[in-house]
């Protein structure tokens, strides 16, 4: 155990020092389930360590401290084990004897005393139990008030549902589910299959079903997304924010009859995106590099536009005479709505990069709107709920450009069922 103990104190290493990201490193499941649990509770486990130490160790002390730690209080692992090889850690990282020593004293002094009070103060104490930076829980006490806003911070901590999407060019779910045994399980939309907690994803990725294309990995609250689009037989589709395809995949599947343009800014994610379609069997998606917010030569040419017409120049539609009857815009975003599945999301926000990604957000938006037939439908997606990401560019451009209208409500699945992730979509109609 100590070989994926060290694993995983070489991700999270990384992570600390430059935000690689930890579900990208191949660990195995136990040191992914550490290093992922000490990431999602850090700003506690630090919290902890802070109250158990006069001066703050070094970095790798500390990671070492908090993987000791997390497995004592949030792991079925004895507290024995956790401090012996938390402490043969050190000495295998060539620490020196003295930080073995310290980590040997914390951990006992931690397993004798046990967690350390909360602070009194509701947002300090709200951030610190959940690990959710201070000045986050503040925005979200504001935005919320303060019980949602806690109900936000505590759902960060909870191990996000993973889900299959049944190819129903292929199969059933019914038929799929007793054919890799996972019978009983949730499904939803005739298509989503709720994979237990007992089931590991690696298992999944070796069937031979999912080599042959009969499913995919997904959350059901892109389908709530992609309904939004009210797609017919036939219809020109631009997914223009494409990659890594799982909505252009889930829209392929479901009519076969549609014509659609798949693109990313990225060659290399669209061709992950070809060996996609390849798996799944899909014949009627085309792809193609389009950046829909190119750099822009002066602060004054990155300011948004307020016409049609006079949209960024530099930007390229897929075809000038090409007008699409749907599209679907799922941008970029901070990620606010799926902290729990990428916890290392919530260390990298700020106030100011939530405004700048809007402003990104907005361009796109505006480029991406001059390839839509009139009477087309435009759907915006975040997987981010929050308000400058969301209702603020849906109203900034319908007010600058009245000619498209809003079709409804905005969705917000993740608000109806806790299992699906905290993604906003908002339609628009052209109607000139």
């Amino acid at each position: 155990m100590l070989t994926e103990r060290e694993e995983a104190f070489r991700v999270l290493l990384l992570w600390q020092k430059d935000g690689s990201f930890i579900k990208e490193s191949g660990l195995s499941p136990f040191a992914m389930e550490l290093a992922l649990g000490v990431c999602r509770r850090h700003l506690y486990l630090e919290y902890f360590v802070k109250s158990l130490t006069k001066k703050l160790p070094s970095l790798e002390a500390r990671v070492i401290l908090e993987m000791g730690l997390f497995q004592m209080f949030f792991m079925d692992v004895p507290d024995y084990a956790a401090i012996n090889d938390s402490v043969e850690l050190a000495k295998s990282a060539n620490l020196g004897e003295s930080t073995a020593r310290l980590v040997n004293a914390v951990l006992r002094t931690a397993r004798r005393q046990g967690e350390p009070a909360l602070p009194p103060q509701r947002v300090r104490r709200v951030s610190v139990e959940n690990s959710v930076p201070e000045w986050l829980v503040r925005r979200w006490f504001d935005v919320y008030g303060g019980d949602r806003a806690e109900a936000l911070a505590k759902a960060t901590l909870e191990r996000p549902t993973e889900w299959i999407r049944v190819n129903l060019q292929k199969t059933s779910a019914p038929v799929l589910a007793e054919k890799i045994g996972i019978t009983g399980a949730s499904i939803l939309y005739d298509r989503f299959i709720e994979i237990p907690r007992d089931v590991g994803v690696k298992l999944l990725l070796a069937l031979p079903e999912f080599v042959k294309g009969e499913f995919s990995f997904q959350n059901p609250s892109a389908y709530e997304v992609v309904k939004l689009l009210d797609l017919k037989p036939g219809l020109k589709v631009w997914d223009a924010c494409a990659a890594p395809g799982g909505k252009t995949a889930l829209m392929a599947e479901m009519d076969s009859s549609l014509e659609i343009l798949a693109s990313d800014s990225s060659a290399s994610r669209l061709e992950k995106m070809r060996d996609l379609m390849n798996r799944l069997g899909l014949t009627n998606i085309k792809t193609e590099v389009i950046d829909l917010a190119p750099a822009q030569d002066s602060a004054e040419s990155r300011m948004a536009t307020t016409s049609r017409s006079a949209s960024n120049s530099s930007f390229r539609t897929p075809n000038s005479e090409l007008r699409f009857d749907r599209i679907l815009l799922d941008v970029p975003c901070s990620n606010m709505g799926v902290i729990a599945r990428r916890p290392e999301s919530v260390y990298r926000m700020t106030p100011e990069s939530i405004n700048e990604v809007a402003e990104l957000q907005f361009r796109i938006l505006e480029n991406a709107s001059t390839a839509l037939a009139p009477g087309g439908r435009l759907v915006y997606a975040t997987c981010s709920p929050d308000p400058t990401e969301t209702t603020r560019v849906i109203a900034r451009f319908v007010k600058a450009h009245p000619e498209f209208v809003k079709v409804g409500e905005p969705v917000l699945p993740g608000l109806k069922d806790s299992r699906l992730d905290g993604f906003f979509a908002q339609a628009l109609e052209y109607k000139k």
